[in-house]
């Protein structure tokens, strides 16, 4: 017996909502909200510099900085990643605008995860991964300026 268009929208109604609830069971209310609506993903082809790193889980993150007057003015991340390696590009991101070089250096994993506040313990690797490459975009337009 065939389907109808009504019951086959009601069973993916239902596994969306089975997602969503393990979703935000897993990210919390601010993960899960970024993981929905996705911020500072891309590309940046004006970028003043950008470094990929390939993490040892095999993800691959890419950070873009844009500097205006001494500070990041954009910043963006582009993974190929799970979705925690991508709420830890996103969180990372938002946290470099606005700061200067000595400020970028001292974000860690430890405040990307504080920042996203519920995260698995065996995907934290994500943040630091995350971090490590915003640091090593740094380091790379501190050496062509």
């Amino acid at each position: 017996m065939a389907m109808n268009d009504d019951e086959f929208e009601a069973i993916v109604g239902r596994i969306q909502q089975e997602v969503f609830a393990e979703t935000r069971n897993v990210f919390g209310d601010i993960g899960f909200e970024r993981w929905r609506k996705t911020r500072y993903n891309g590309r940046m082809a004006d970028a003043d510099s950008f470094a990929r790193i390939r993490g040892t889980c095999g993800d691959t993150m890419e950070i873009y900085l844009k500097f205006k007057d001494g500070v990041v003015e954009k910043a963006s991340y582009v993974t190929d990643g799970c979705g925690s390696s991508a709420l830890c590009g996103s969180f990372t991101a938002e946290l470099a605008i606005g700061r200067n070089p000595d400020e970028l250096c001292r974000i860690t994993g430890t405040e990307v995860l504080q920042m996203i506040g519920t995260f698995p313990k065996e995907e934290e690797h994500c943040a630091t991964l995350a971090t490590e490459t915003l640091h090593e975009a740094l380091h790379e337009y501190m050496l062509m300026n």
